[in-house]
């Protein structure tokens, strides 16, 4: 209940990037009155795990920014990438938000077989000829 309280309320301040008395009392009731779930059992390596993909995560994002903005990337493709099978909940959110993070990718959708759908843009060079 603890952890969910403490997500609950990073996502708000993320969110809302204010961190006036206000806003941290509407933050706090908002988080508080949410409902609460049943957490699901996971192991402590698969946390140390998702915490480094994290800090890997971090960085990446500022270089695919800066990539995007010195060379536009103006090819879209949808690929299928394989989850890790028998995740939690939570931990299936952890892999989505890390796959968004990044400012080339987003999920399109989550499939029950195991495997997410994500967009993505690349840099191609088109080759044009000419006559």
């Amino acid at each position: 209940m603890i952890g969910q309280f403490i997500l609950r309320i990073v996502i708000w301040f993320l969110l809302t990037a204010n961190f006036s008395i206000t806003n941290i009392i509407i933050g706090i009731s908002i988080c508080l009155l949410m409902p609460h779930y049943r957490t699901e059992p996971f192991r402590l390596q698969d946390v140390v795990q998702g915490v480094q993909r994290i800090m890997v995560a971090v960085p990446q994002a500022y270089i695919e920014a800066i990539k995007m903005i010195w060379k536009p990337h103006n090819h879209e493709e949808i690929i299928r990438e394989e989850a890790q099978h028998r995740r939690s909940a939570a931990l299936v959110f952890l892999d989505i938000f890390l796959v968004t993070f990044t400012p080339k990718t987003v999920v399109l959708k989550h499939r029950q077989d195991g495997w997410y759908d994500i967009h993505r843009v690349v840099r191609r060079i088109s080759k044009r000829q000419n006559p």
